[in-house]
């Protein structure tokens, strides 16, 4: 029976993780490129402007809500908190061991077009949200399944399938992928450098887990808006540090990274054709499982947001894609290249950073810089990325939770993660492990069935936004809501308060 678990997993594993899966995902984002007109490049300033430069000038981004919504930092915080983990880190060093330094490359094109995915999914969760009986935003792939797929033609039955499955996929991974498998990442790094007992650790978890998850959604935010700054500046400041020191290397780094996409080896070795395959791949996967987008996830914690204009909540999109990818995973990467762990001529690990495996090169990276104080930094870290994928990830199982029991199931589901934290803090399931790795990749292919029907709508919104803020048209209706209520009730909101 475990075999035959073993090898159903395996097959499922290298359909949504593998090139079907990877294929799947880049022609969304190519799709939803361009029918948003490019949208992430040739409105680069605009998206910056009205995310990470509006923190600083506009209020109403940071202002805590009255209401059960949260504000448009604090969705953004906590959804970063989700996808900043130990993808990173350990994800980053493990697809340069096995595709090469041009893996990075490739990491960084599906995070391009995976900025538009994001942005999509965004979109859409905004349009279709609706309020639960608490009075709290429900939103997310399984609402725009159910009533943005279903409302088409003959795709009624289809769309409330396909909510349903990507609820189960998602309340599934969030148990492994977004608990046991990080909170076992936590308590390993710790011990190993610390020496603290992996119970202990697991205690400690427990109680941080729990006092901020059983508190909802508003206490995990508030959390997050603190803990997801600090973690990532401090993670930047150490990243730079080394590539200061190894400054030298760069600009063979940024030589290794071109050369080993499209001409030489892999890291595993083999002809040039595998070589450029086996980067490709590896730089798409790791890149797609550390920003997470095109699996619907991120969107249910955006649409708690406090935001009116959807493709306002849908920059932020763009943001976190930018952010995760393109800034920490790049530092990253030509933190592990410059600091000697790979042989950038080869592009294969150096024998020492061999010896250590690919989960523990950011330690070496860091300890050749620092000595011993460099690898507990590193496992500080992993603790804190790790520590707040769990809380991003408490609330997209309890929206499945939510979606698929309805909102008296939260408390139970809520009890039952923090408990599971305790539990993966201290066994060992690798199959555990590999099975909610495949859950997480399964969420994506419900919700790209999503993305792709309506991209339609979300073209439609694209445009009537840049119409009237970026054109600056009058007379044009806003576009906020698929529903007629929220629609008015929105757009008299937006008018009294102006642009939000």
């Amino acid at each position: 029976m475990l075999n035959a678990i073993k090898e159903i997993n395996g097959t499922l594993n290298s359909m949504v993780w593998g090139w079907p899966g990877l294929i799947l995902l880049g022609f969304a984002g190519v799709w939803m490129t361009w029918k948003t007109g490019f949208f992430q490049m040739f409105h680069f300033g605009h998206w910056m402007e009205k995310t990470i430069g509006a923190i600083f000038g506009e209020k109403h981004i940071t202002a805590h809500t009255e209401d059960k919504s949260i504000s448009q930092f604090q969705s953004l915080c906590t959804a970063l908190a989700a996808t900043v983990g130990t993808g990173n880190i350990v994800g980053v060093a493990g697809a340069i061991a096995v595709g090469g330094p041009g893996a990075v490359f490739w990491m960084w094109l599906i995070a391009f077009f995976g900025m538009m995915t994001n942005y999509s999914e965004n979109v859409l969760g905004i349009l279709y949200r609706r309020k639960n009986e608490h009075g709290e935003w429900s939103g997310g792939a399984m609402y725009y399944l159910r009533d943005g797929l279903g409302s088409k033609k003959g795709c009624k039955q289809i769309g409330n399938i396909l909510a349903i499955l990507f609820s189960v996929f998602c309340l599934l991974a969030s148990f492994g992928i977004g608990n046991m498998s990080q909170v076992n990442s936590m308590v390993s790094n710790i011990n190993n450098a610390f020496g603290i007992p992996a119970l202990a650790v697991g205690i400690f978890l427990f109680l941080a887990v729990g006092l901020v998850i059983l508190g909802g959604l508003k206490r995990i935010a508030a959390m997050t808006e603190k803990l997801v700054p600090l973690m990532v500046i401090l993670y930047l400041l150490g990243t730079l540090a080394v590539i200061i020191m190894n400054g030298s290397k760069i600009p063979a780094v940024f030589a290794s990274i071109f050369q080993g996409a499209f001409a030489l080896k892999s890291a595993a070795g083999g002809v040039v054709g595998s070589g450029i395959a086996l980067a490709v791949q590896m730089g798409m996967k790791r890149g797609v499982f550390s920003n997470e987008a095109g699996l619907g996830s991120s969107v249910m914690v955006h649409s708690s947001s406090n935001v009116k204009e959807p493709v306002r909540q849908g920059m932020w999109g763009i943001f976190e894609v930018f952010a995760d990818t393109i800034v920490v995973c790049t530092l990253t990467a030509l933190t592990l290249l410059s600091s000697g762990a790979v042989d950038l001529t080869t592009g294969q690990m150096t024998e020492a950073a061999a010896a250590i495996g690919s989960n523990n090169m950011m330690s070496y990276a860091f300890e050749s810089a620092f000595g011993k104080a460099g690898s507990m930094f590193i496992a500080v870290a992993l603790f804190m990325f790790a520590y707040s994928t769990v809380l991003g990830w408490s609330h997209y199982g309890a929206k499945a939770s939510e979606y698929l029991f309805g909102t008296k199931s939260i408390v139970p589901y809520r009890i039952a993660f923090v408990l599971i934290v305790l539990a993966g803090s201290v066994m060992e399931a690798e199959l555990a492990w590999d099975i909610s790795d495949t859950f997480n990749g399964l969420m994506m292919i419900p919700n790209l069935i999503g993305v792709l029907a309506l991209s339609p709508e979300v073209a439609a919104c694209t445009k009537n936004y840049v119409a009237r803020h970026l054109r600056k048209k009058e007379g044009i209706e806003p576009m906020l809501s698929m529903w007629d209520d929220l629609q008015q009730s929105q757009s008299a909101a937006l008018a009294l308060e102006g642009d939000n």
